[in-house]
């Protein structure tokens, strides 16, 4: 197998191409190493980590244990134990194997290696850098790996192998779904550009046998079959396997239903969902423009562009100004600037989008260069000993270093069998003292925000007696739980401790 693999690259990469890739990746592990030695501070890390562990400690995720995303993100943890170190090496590493792929794919796609080289470039740097949130551990990540692999089989696919591959494309968008549900926009880009090339010659319909053509057109589109399959088969294995658990309720809820409201929220125009209705008409007119001058665009052009505009709207779908979501927009983005490279022909219409493109970017997402120059400054600092720990803690999150000093008080106040509840939305204390929460909910946030979360947490601190509830924000649904405790000590950052 690795004989073949061997022999699979030495194929398609030349000496050229060799030096070059193996000079990205080689930048991008050097912009990667700093987030190996971050402290625990990003709170949805901080999630992440203690369903790993609780997982590995045998809970139930979702029923046992809470978040509102699909199991496999939570899976990479618990294989490492929620250890940061080794989740956010494994998401090098897969950075690294996406590159790879990216590589690749656009040498499929172009005909200039100077657009093969400028597109892969931009690629590299921008996901190994912090200013997309490129350090952080989390699903947009991991997801890069299998959507653009998914991509790359397709295009490389030929009439002796495209079964075989159109099926396990299908399954890494799946597995892509199954760290993060917003990769089904990845599935639509890819089955929209497959259709489109399948009638890139006439996809007219005319004469008298419209009905006709319309059978043979469902009956032709045996790859976008094929393709849907293989993506459905790895999420009906999950749903029955929670179903097993007995805890599909749980699953579907959180990996689906809740992410409606979620989306709802930010999408409000005259009714809710009003402003993703209009996203989603503006993405089919689009669409249908991409269809309609296939022949200017081309084969490249038509795959890019269908997966810009998709992953732009995968982007502002829940309008939320969150950093990594860009990170879903940044293949097909990176690959648009080599389209624009190997098409100077086009530069009147791909400009402008390029434009329109910058102006939603910048609009929407809040983000700068100088937080990587200041990111790189502070781990030299550090590793030179010219930082304190402490200072070096404080410049990811000022409340870092108050989160390591409660992980100590918890570690000193308590025996290896008596619990701590945290009142906090820093879920990270919780992996830092070896601690997990008594019931199913980490963070505050999650209590105050789903139904009867507050009584069945109740339920279950009165029946664990944990030994202290830290209070690290203010809200009063906390009263809730402290009939039985008194306020013990405070902490830097008035963290009040309430012991029973």
């Amino acid at each position: 197998m690795n004989g073949k693999l061997v022999k699979f690259f030495h194929k398609v990469l030349n000496y050229k191409d060799s030096l070059f890739i193996s000079t990205v990746i080689l930048v991008f592990i050097l912009l990667r190493i700093p987030s190996l030695f971050e402290p625990y501070w990003y709170g949805d890390e901080g999630i992440y980590q203690v369903i790993g562990q609780a997982m590995r400690e045998g809970r139930i995720l979702y029923s046992e244990i809470w978040d509102n995303k699909p199991p496999l993100l939570y899976v990479i943890y618990a294989l490492f134990n929620g250890d940061l170190f080794y989740v956010r090496l494994a998401s090098a590493v897969s950075g690294v194997l996406s590159i790879i792929f990216f590589f690749l794919l656009a040498k499929k796609l172009f005909k200039s290696r100077t657009s093969i080289f400028v597109s892969a470039t931009f690629y590299s740097i921008l996901f190994g850098l912090p200013v997309l949130e490129g350090n952080i551990a989390n699903s947009e990540n991991f997801m890069h790996l299998p959507i653009i692999a998914a991509f790359y089989l397709i295009v490389a696919s030929q009439n002796k192998n495209r079964f075989l591959l159109t099926a396990v494309s299908g399954i890494l968008l799946s597995t892509a779904f199954l760290i993060k549900i917003v990769a089904i926009f990845d599935l639509a880009a890819l089955i929209i550009s497959i259709f489109i090339l399948r009638f890139y010659e006439d996809m007219t319909l005319n004469g008298r046998n419209i009905r006709a053509q319309i059978k043979n057109i469902v009956i032709s589109i045996e790859q976008e079959t094929l393709l849907m399959i293989a993506f459905i088969f790895p999420i009906i294995i999950t749903a029955l396997y929670f179903v097993f658990l007995q805890a599909f309720p749980d699953f579907y809820k959180a990996a689906l239903s809740q992410n409606v409201g979620y989306v709802g929220h930010g999408n409000y125009f005259i009714f809710p969902m009003g402003f993703l209705f209009l996203k989603i008409a503006i993405l089919l007119f689009a669409s249908f423009l991409i269809a309609r001058y296939r022949k200017i665009l081309g084969p490249a052009g038509i795959l890019i562009l269908v997966w810009v505009v998709f992953s732009l709207f995968n982007a502002l779908f829940s309008q939320r100004p969150y950093t990594h979501y860009l990170l879903v927009l940044l293949p097909s983005f990176s690959l648009f600037l080599g389209y624009i490279s190997d098409n100077k022909k086009l530069l009147k219409l791909t400009i402008p989008i390029l434009l329109i493109l910058a102006v939603l970017i910048l609009q929407n997402f809040r983000f700068n260069f100088n937080k990587a120059l200041s990111y790189y400054f502070n781990y030299s600092l550090f590793i030179m000993g010219v930082k304190s720990v402490t200072d070096y803690q404080a410049f990811f999150d000022r409340n870092t270093p108050n989160d390591y000093e409660i992980a100590r008080f918890i570690t000193a106040k308590t025996a290896k069998h008596e619990e701590a509840f945290l009142w906090s939305d820093s879920a990270q204390i919780y992996a830092l003292s070896g601690k997990l929460p008594p019931g199913r909910y980490i963070v505050s946030y999650h209590i105050t925000f789903y139904k009867d979360a507050i009584e069945e947490t109740k339920k279950i601190i009165d029946e664990k007696k944990p030994k202290y509830i830290i209070q690290t924000k203010d809200h009063a649904a906390i009263n809730h739980f402290l009939d039985e405790y008194d306020l013990k000590y405070k902490l830097a950052g008035d963290v009040k401790v309430y012991e029973r």
